[in-house]
């Protein structure tokens, strides 16, 4: 039996089917690219909201902003939401448009060590001025 072929003959085409996907894991890429989503939007209405309001203010003043824990907490999760968005986002782009399978390996790897890359660099400058 070790070698035999398994053969689901009693099981309908939808069922056979069902739960068969990208490493199934199709839906759980969606509900985190919601969950970013929905997250980015009252991060993106603050982070609007404060940068008009220091407009024009010194470089003193928004390092004193940024020192402070809520601001930068905040900050970090704009930052990592953001990217994480981006990379979910720019990652079913290339599975739908890339069809060569190397090229389209190659190409998610790359947007993803840039996304990585360019979170670590807004990381570590949030950080550097607001500790």
């Amino acid at each position: 039996m070790l070698g035999t072929p398994h053969i689901d003959i009693l099981r309908s085409p939808l069922g056979r089917a069902r739960g068969l996907g990208s490493a199934r894991a199709g839906s759980h890429h969606w509900w985190v690219q919601r969950l970013t989503a929905v997250a980015l939007v009252p991060l993106t209405i603050w982070f609007i909201f404060s940068v008009i309001h220091l407009s024009g203010a010194t470089h003193q003043v928004v390092i004193d902003w940024l020192s402070t824990p809520l601001t930068l907490g905040l900050m970090v999760a704009l930052i990592i939401a953001t990217f994480h968005h981006l990379q979910l986002g720019l990652q079913v782009v290339i599975e739908d448009y890339v069809h060569q399978e190397a090229a389209k390996t190659g190409a998610v790897l790359l947007m993803k060590a840039a996304c990585v890359m360019l979170a670590l660099v807004c990381l570590v400058s949030v950080l550097k001025i607001g500790l």
